[in-house]
């Protein structure tokens, strides 16, 4: 491997020395599909002199397997490291490269361009400084284009290049280069991007990718490497902004020492400053900044740390430590924007998981008030967000969490959802501002609790979900249960699927989106029954398992028992009391469970019901032995 630094061969520990204090860039490359960035990238690899002989055998090797450039060298190759991504020639997944120059050292981030990849190139982006947006000359600004740089607005890029690649399949026209840069300008001007730089390349010949080449005289900008060493990192911004320190570990190897380790995310902190720990809003003084290598007289932004704080107070996992001038928010209720990165759409009123900083919080998104359309930023309504799209909505989580505003730091205002039931990444966002109502509304203290009217009542609150397809004899072994629980003097309350859409949710139809929020008013409604001490059924088929689980999450361990009235689809079909199922069949009643519309069925029921085996008297009496069993009723 030769490197253009001649201190590799004289003086190894001198270069290692010079190459440990250069700057460090992390850039991504995004844009539309072939428009040249594993190119790109390969070609900065190539440049920069970074190659083992080997990877330079095996890139002249697979250029002639998979390539695209005849015989030349394909320099995506590089970069495309999957077996997928060299077949068909694009960009899967995010590929990270480490590259350096006599003057920078560099990561870049080469992210997907196709439309179903969108998400990686969030991911990409999380971390950089720097964005090259490529454009491909033939075509010009695309709708991933478009998609590309309205996220980057959204994730807060400072200094972009738009980089107007394949110039040699266009004969170097100027007048194309200008014509792309006007209709970009226009465009990036609705966004409020400013920082701009334009530059004209060929990323397969080098023209000014490195020197400017013969083939463009009338650009007299730099070339994208020149840029790259010399474009400004405010390294101390960050610094200067207010202290932050998300808890990831609290530290305690002995009685003697209590620390709370993390990376502070902005500011600076030494031993005597005052801090607040958000939300419990606490304060102390600073004692210590412990490290593996020593205390700090001071912390600076980037550093792994742990404090010791002068006073015992309750600090967890997930708390946010603050200068106790600025201290970071809480809320529990937001507006955010957006972006949803799964197949399964965002459906109002189901409940994710959402991981801000070191905190991980139950969230569901009560109202997405628009969204954006990236090829004319017009705001359009949705009642659900499908993949790669960005919306404008309100969150609400179980609890109030620390956070500063997105804007102001990306770090504590930034997240990502996770769906519960695969623990995939479903969704990234950005917190604007939290909600009023977050901070005005409050739970209202009562002197008689749920322990107190459950006693009153001689048996254990409880909610017994029925659940199963239509037809499977849900409602039929609800009232059965419930009219032998009266007759015991049991205190109870049948919510029947069909009677509540009569009243409390009749403006609902029945799409995905409006089951969701079906159950998710049934599920509210249940809470407060058994608040209330009741032992409570619910007769719904509530069709998906992450509805049936925010209904568990209302109520506390012990209280929730889910009744899967398990009965085959043509046995149900069969008996089609409602004659539901013909009318499926036929095509008169759409979005039918079972029919065009999916049923999951729970995986670890507390009762499972086989009703073909059993009659309904069976089932009741079941039931009663299980109540019995977990002491509900006496």
């Amino acid at each position: 491997m030769a490197h253009s630094s001649d201190l590799i061969a004289d003086d190894i520990a001198g270069y290692l020395k010079s190459h440990e204090h250069k700057g460090l860039l992390c850039f991504i490359t995004c844009g539309s599909v072939d428009d040249g960035k594993s190119t790109l990238i390969g070609r900065l690899l190539f440049e920069s002199k970074l190659l083992f002989e080997d990877q330079l055998a095996a890139i002249e090797a697979d250029s002639k397997k998979y390539g695209t450039q005849g015989t030349e060298i394909d320099f995506a190759l590089l970069v495309d490291g999957l077996a997928a991504e060299r077949e068909q020639g694009i960009t899967i997944d995010v590929a990270y490269r480490f590259f350096s120059t006599d003057k920078r050292k560099f990561i870049v981030a080469d992210t997907p361009g196709h439309e179903q990849y969108t998400r990686n190139m969030v991911n990409g982006a999380s971390n950089a400084d720097a964005a090259i947006l490529m454009v491909d000359a033939r075509h010009g600004i695309l709708t991933q284009t478009r998609r590309h740089s309205f996220l980057m607005s959204l994730i807060g890029m400072r200094k972009v290049v738009v980089a107007i690649n394949k110039m040699d399949l266009v004969d170097y026209s100027r007048a194309r280069f200008e014509e792309i840069v006007e209709e970009y300008r226009a465009f990036a001007k609705q966004l409020g991007l400013e920082n701009i730089t334009f530059i004209p390349m060929s990323a397969l010949k080098g023209d000014n990718v490195i020197e400017h080449g013969h083939h463009m005289p009338w650009y007299h900008g730099p070339t994208l490497m020149a840029y790259l060493e010399t474009v400004e990192v405010d390294d101390e911004r960050l610094q200067r902004d207010p202290f932050r320190l998300p808890v990831q570990w609290v530290n305690r190897p002995n009685l003697d020492f209590r620390g709370f380790t993390g990376m502070v995310t902005s500011g600076t902190v030494k031993p005597g400053d005052a801090i607040r720990v958000q939300p419990s809003g606490k304060t102390s003084t600073v004692s210590r900044i412990y490290t593996w290598d020593g205390d700090l007289d001071e912390a600076v932004a980037g550093q792994s740390i742990t404090l010791l704080l002068n006073d015992e107070i309750d600090i967890s996992r997930g708390d946010i430590i603050s200068g106790v001038e600025q201290p970071s928010q809480t809320a529990d209720q937001f507006e955010t924007t957006l972006v949803w990165m799964h197949e399964q759409p965002l459906l109002p009123g189901r409940p994710y998981l959402m991981k801000l900083g070191t905190q991980t919080v139950s969230a569901t998104v009560t109202d997405i008030k628009y969204q954006v359309n990236v090829n004319t930023l017009e705001h359009t309504a949705a009642k659900q967000l499908d993949l790669n799209g960005i919306g404008i909505c309100t969150l609400s989580l179980n609890k109030p969490v620390a956070f500063d505003p997105y804007q102001e730091s990306q770090d504590t205002g930034g997240f990502i959802l996770i769906d519960r039931m695969t623990n995939n990444t479903v969704g990234a966002g950005m917190l604007h501002f939290a909600l009023r109502r977050s901070q005005n509304i409050h739970m209202q203290h009562v002197d008689i609790d749920k322990q107190a009217r459950a006693l009153s009542k001689a048996q254990q609150p409880a909610v017994l979900w029925f659940t199963g397809l239509s037809g499977a004899g849900k409602s039929s072994i609800a009232n059965l249960v419930e009219k032998k629980l009266h007759a015991a003097g049991q205190h109870t309350y049948l919510l029947d699927g069909d009677n509540v859409r009569h009243g409390l949710n009749r403006d609902l139809g029945f799409t995905d989106a409006d089951r969701v929020e079906n159950i998710r008013r049934v599920g509210e409604m249940a809470k407060l029954m058994v608040d209330a001490g009741l032992v409570v059924l619910t007769a719904f088929i509530s069709p998906f398992r992450s509805e049936r689980q925010l209904a568990r999450d209302l109520v506390e361990d012990g209280e929730f028992i889910e009744i899967f009235v398990d009965t085959p689809l043509d046995v149900a079909e069969e008996r089609d009391p409602k004659g539901l199922y013909r009318k499926a069949r036929r095509g008169e009643l759409k979005n039918f469970t079972g029919i065009d519309s999916a049923y999951e069925a729970p995986e670890n029921p507390d009762l499972h019901l086989k009703t073909p085996e059993m009659t309904t008297e069976e089932a009741a009496d079941a039931i009663i032995a299980l109540l019995r069993e977990r002491q509900i009723i006496a």
